[in-house]
């Protein structure tokens, strides 16, 4: 019998019609970037096809409810999840007849996923080693610092060159230690899209007897197509020795929704130390082969039918698009005085920055947004330059010819407007606070005087149809980039958590 008289508040408030509900959804999301039409250059990863959304999600609401805790109860997903592996092991180099035919592999949630799994197995491998450490390229993905501060695993960042934007072998080979038992490098790299020299790292991880990891969450996907297109894509995959573990995502040019990584390692017994099983309490015996217990079936499910439907013929069609996009992109670059790639197009990125001191890349950005051009400013670090960062995906390659016109007048309305003046206090702040004086008044004053806030519908508890940030970010991003690594995280921290309270 329900209790009408209680007198706790009701939480979830009345049950809402289901229509309604959806409405509020679809509300929502008209706040979202666009997540097709080829014209968001980060986040996500459209193909264009025509049916293959609605495919994915028939296959996810399939195995939406399948739980991967328990391959023996849900075979379904185990039978998915193998031919995934099988799937990207053969693409990267193993498999029977290869150089590494006894490739094995686990699906994750995401690249950052896979990364952590990668350390956790180069790290548990070793425990004899009390203080493991890991080697990485500056350029190598945030997701290694992730891993390293979870797994409490010492990172040794080696820098990059300006001009290759790679680490130099002999830098890496100087880095390793005894202490080291990863060594890492990208296929491609995130930030500029250019592929490190995977044969000559790997090579010296294996003289001194350490695992190395390739990142290709971004590029394991789309390097062996263009490979295939007569593009000079070098040695990264499993046919390189030396080389023991690869990720590769699988919502990102596989174009399967999110979120589906691979983590592949070159024989089980690497593989081995990913596993966490427990048997030591009165409950089930947990036996886990990723960082997740409970699994839904429904994004394995989505990535087999998007795989198994495109093919070698659809991807090998999708990489020559993208391809095609990329090099008109980067002419459309080339072709504005006071811009210049940082690096030649050597994968999937473009990635340019400013010649001109009067032309604000951040203004930029936000000049291109007004354009219906959404891409990603990368703040500048070290001795590299604040750039431009373009991830090129098949649904660009229709909207090539309007790029340029519009990035032309978007830099003359850059130059136009000026660079962004930080207010002298402001840029005081940035400079020489440290992020242990950041108080909880100065950082609400900084949010405020940048526009930052978050707006709710208190009464029906639900969302405000306000977005909680200012339409034009340059201002932010040129606090952030004039403020020090440490500090801009600890400000992205405090912003990020003043964006996300509860809807009362």
């Amino acid at each position: 019998m329900i209790d009408e008289e209680r007198d706790e508040p009701a939480p979830l408030g009345p049950g809402v019609p289901a229509e309604t509900v959806l409405a509020e959804v679809r509300g929502l999301r008209e706040l979202d970037r666009p997540t097709h039409g080829g014209r968001l250059f980060a986040y996500v990863y459209d193909p264009a096809v025509p049916g293959l959304d609605e495919l994915a999600v028939a296959a996810y609401a399939e195995s939406a409810h399948v739980n991967g805790l328990d391959p023996t109860a849900f075979p379904s997903l185990l039978a998915m999840e193998n031919a995934l592996v099988g799937a990207a092991a053969r693409l990267l180099g193993g498999g029977p007849g290869s150089a590494a035919p006894d490739v094995v592999g686990s699906v994750t949630s995401g690249g950052t996923e896979s990364l952590i799994l990668a350390v956790k197995a180069a790290r548990d491998a070793h425990p004899e080693i009390a203080a493991p450490r890991i080697v990485v390229p500056a350029s190598a993905h945030a997701a290694f610092a992730k891993a390293a501060h979870y797994l409490r695993v010492a990172l040794d960042p080696v820098p990059v060159s300006a001009e290759t934007l790679r680490p130099a072998v002999a830098d890496i080979a100087a880095a390793i230690g005894p202490e080291t038992v990863l060594v890492v490098c990208s296929a491609p790299s995130y930030a500029h899209g250019v592929v490190d020299p995977v044969a000559e790292i790997a090579a010296v991880a294996a003289a001194a007897g350490v695992r190395c990891h390739v990142d290709a969450c971004f590029g394991g996907w789309t390097l062996p197509w263009l490979r295939r297109l007569g593009a000079p894509v070098p040695p990264f995959d499993f046919a390189v020795p030396g080389v023991t573990s690869i990720s590769v995502d699988l919502h990102k040019y596989a174009y399967a929704p999110k979120g589906v990584s691979v983590l592949l390692h070159r024989d089980a017994a690497l593989r081995a130390p990913q596993y966490f099983a427990f048997a030591d309490w009165p409950g089930y015996t947990m036996i886990n082969p990723v960082i997740a217990s409970t699994r839904s079936g429904g994004p394995i499910a989505a990535a087999y039918a998007t795989v198994r439907h495109l093919g070698d013929d659809g991807y090998l069609r999708l990489a020559a698009l993208t391809r095609d996009a990329v090099a008109g992109l980067a002419d459309a670059v080339r072709g504005v005085d006071g811009l210049r790639l940082m690096a030649e197009p050597e994968s999937t990125v473009v990635c340019f920055t400013s010649t001109d001191p009067e032309l604000d890349l951040f203004v930029l950005v936000d000049e291109l947004a007004e354009r219906g051009w959404h891409t990603q400013p990368q703040l500048s670090y070290a001795d590299l330059p604040a750039s431009v960062h373009l991830t090129v995906t098949a649904s660009v390659a229709p909207r090539v010819a309007e790029f340029g016109p519009d990035l032309l007048a978007a830099v003359a309305a850059a130059r136009a407007a000026g660079p962004v003046r930080l207010p002298d206090e402001l840029r005081a702040l940035a400079t020489t606070l440290t992020p242990a004086a950041l108080t909880p008044d100065l950082v609400a004053g900084l949010a405020a005087g940048l526009g930052l806030g978050a707006g709710t519908d208190g009464e029906n508890r639900a969302p405000a149809a306000a977005g909680p940030l200012p339409e034009r970010m340059a201002l932010v991003n040129a606090l952030l980039d004039a403020a020090p690594p440490a500090l801009r995280e600890r400000l992205l921290v405090e912003f990020v958590g003043l964006l996300q309270r509860p809807t009362w």
